[in-house]
């Protein structure tokens, strides 16, 4: 009976010291960055990027289905609000598919973004720096979903003086039928809608929504709504083709050709922070409230 004891005791004082390295592993969920959002809220999405270990997976976490990234070679920088992350060129932090947000029928794009004057593209001369955007899977015959190779993105493309913003979303030909053709629409303050102050290298708050009821888009840049309100001929709910999403870029456009400079494979170099992504559209109070918050 002594020696069964002594078995059972040795056993108990393993398992114990195993289980507690095993709970030193793992990262604590009250680690993450919080945000006010209810149970199945309309927050999909929210990435601090607040460095605070020395983990840059843990440091770019979705802490809203705590989802890391598989790559995140970005370097912290202080930002808004705690900690923020800067662009290394040719590279951009990847997430696996990303359906959540991306099956909104409304929804809204918040970020703060620090950029030094002119965007450039990866070979040094004028281009566009992504913030963020979705890679389209190839189809079963290995042809393209879209010629862009996205479902979706959001860039910027100018110096001080005058920079633009575009984006595009891809929805497909036949809304009954997702393996169907693929279809774009672009919304962009570009040309004479250009905006001046964005790249003077200080923090910049961005919002754009995009409202199914009316099929319009607006842009807000430091708590101020754009005047120019982008319409969307009666398209009504967003309707992204989530099936072909194969994986969620942040600093990056959605093509490969990092070397060159192919305006697609563009990288942000710039600073990134507090990137959240709702599946509805911010009113003008909550967009105020985020940017006097630098949330």
């Amino acid at each position: 009976m002594k020696m069964t004891f002594n078995k059972i005791l040795v056993a108990l004082l393993a398992f114990t010291a195993i289980a507690g390295c095993q709970k030193m592993k793992k990262p604590e969920l009250g680690d993450y960055p919080k945000d006010a959002n209810p149970a199945n809220g309309p927050l999909k999405f929210y990435a601090a990027f607040d460095g605070t270990t020395a983990n840059p997976l843990m440091n770019a976490v979705d802490s809203i289905r705590a989802t890391f990234p598989s790559d995140n070679p970005f370097t912290t920088i202080d930002g808004v609000r705690g900690k923020g992350i800067t662009g290394v060129n040719q590279k951009f932090i990847k997430y696996p598919s990303f359906n959540a947000w991306a099956s909104s029928s409304s929804m809204s794009i918040s970020v703060w973004f620090k950029q030094n004057g002119q965007t450039k593209n990866n070979n040094g001369t004028n281009g566009p720096a992504y913030i963020l955007s979705m890679r389209a899977k190839k189809k079963p015959d290995n042809s393209d979903y879209h010629w862009s190779n996205a479902v979706g993105f959001l860039f910027l493309e100018g110096n001080n003086t005058a920079c633009a913003i575009k984006s595009m979303f891809v929805s497909p030909s036949n809304p009954s039928d997702p393996n169907s053709g693929a279809a774009d629409s672009w919304f962009t303050w570009e040309g004479g809608q250009m905006i001046a102050g964005l790249c003077d290298n200080n923090w910049h708050h961005l919002v754009m929504t995009y409202d199914e009821t009316n099929s319009t888009v607006k842009l807000y840049i430091d708590g101020v709504q754009n005047p120019n309100v982008k319409t969307w001929g009666g398209h009504g709910a967003l309707r992204l083709s989530t099936t072909w999403v194969s994986e969620f870029r942040i600093g990056a456009g959605p093509s490969t050709s990092y070397a060159s400079d192919d305006w697609l494979a563009c990288t942000f170099k710039g600073g990134l922070d507090q990137l959240r992504l709702y599946s509805k559209v911010l009113s003008q109070t909550e967009v105020s409230a985020l940017f006097a918050g630098k949330q």
